[in-house]
């Protein structure tokens, strides 16, 4: 298995379980995004710079409100209470946050907290960056509880 069907093992892993919490506090969830595409345009995104490549995982809807939700597992880091995000995947959760005003996006990550791209941009704004460049580091303390977001699961229940 090659690191790349790895990490998507690990995703799509994730992106299930993000959907089963949401359906349990009584969102209709549905896959989008790269994961859904033949694997002849998966392959031709991945060659790109196309903000297409950083497209959510899912979109759902309860009621009258509708989410994307891009999901990210392995995201925390274990020594720093971190998660690093790169700054092609903010930049293009900005844009597609600005096109399709005013659905959310929000990133869950394997502790099922969550951070809009925005968010994610403010905390780091003023905070040092991985020296790469390439990384947003925000503190785990930031993120919301997923039921402060979504619901909870037992009120769904009673």
């Amino acid at each position: 298995m090659t690191q790349w069907q790895d990490r998507k093992t690990v995703g799509d892993l994730h992106e299930q379980r993000v959907a089963t919490a949401l359906r349990a506090r009584g969102w209709t969830v549905h896959p989008c995004g790269q994961g859904t595409y033949p694997s002849a345009v998966r392959e031709a995104l991945r060659r790109t710079r196309s903000a297409l490549r950083q497209f959510p995982d899912l979109i759902a809807a309860r009621g009258s409100d509708i989410v994307t939700i891009d999901a990210k597992d392995h995201m925390p880091s274990t020594g720093t209470n971190r998660y690093a995000i790169s700054t092609t995947t903010i930049n293009a959760g900005l844009q597609l946050t600005a096109v399709h005003a005013p659905t959310p996006l929000y990133y869950v990550f394997g502790d099922l907290k969550v951070l809009t791209p925005a968010e994610v941009l403010h905390y780091t704004d003023h905070a040092l960056r991985h020296s790469s460049g390439a990384y947003h580091l925000v503190s785990t303390h930031r993120a919301h509880p997923f039921d402060d977001v979504f619901g909870s699961a037992a009120a769904r229940a009673a």
